[in-house]
């Protein structure tokens, strides 16, 4: 998939963990896992934007595009 997701960088540097953040962005554990791994087929937009505020980081610097 061209679409890297790298909220697991991210989590690192802010020195969270996904029960955490999962708690803070009102996500299921499942869920967050699910765009964490990269398997996700989309994002809503609410989410990112919770995501980004927990964060504190741009969608930029959760998603990279790579040609395959």
């Amino acid at each position: 998939m061209p679409i890297i997701v790298n909220l697991d960088v991210m989590m690192a540097k802010r020195k969270m963990s996904l029960n955490e953040l999962s708690e803070k962005v009102n996500l299921t554990l499942a869920n967050l896992s699910i765009l964490k791994t990269g398997k996700a087929k989309a994002v809503r937009f609410s989410t990112l934007e919770a995501i980004c505020k927990v964060l504190d980081c741009q969608p930029g610097d959760l998603l990279e595009y790579s040609e395959e």
